[in-house]
């Protein structure tokens, strides 16, 4: 389950983290205008390298704690900064959305290694 799981995130945190780099307009038209273009861009860099190491680790069957430890806190982390700045209004509420996803992650996480 954990291979499977590393691999849906991984490719989810790729393909999210690569739109903003690839096409800046189509996901301001979805998720909201920005001021920062650089912040989107840096945090694009950031989701897709995670997106990265967590579809590699999948590939290799190796599912280590540290593995666990970066699936779980980034899916935490990012949840957490969606659902305070989308219910303060700073951010599109479609990154509610995002947090629900973000959230389900964790649990399946927590879920697979609970049975490992």
């Amino acid at each position: 389950m954990l291979l499977k799981l590393a691999l849906v995130q991984g490719c989810f945190y790729v393909a999210t983290g690569v739109w903003p780099l690839l096409d800046i307009d189509s996901f301001q038209l979805v998720t909201g205008p920005k001021t920062d273009l650089w912040l989107v861009r840096t945090v694009g860099v950031l989701v897709t390298v995670i997106g990265g190491v967590l579809v590699l680790a999948a590939r290799h069957r190796r599912i280590t704690s540290e593995i666990v430890v970066l699936a779980m806190g980034s899916a935490l982390g990012l949840a957490g900064i969606d659902l305070v700045y989308a219910l303060s209004g700073r951010i599109s509420t479609i990154y509610l959305a995002d947090a629900a996803v973000e959230i389900a992650l964790a649990v399946l996480w927590a879920y697979g290694r609970r049975r490992s």
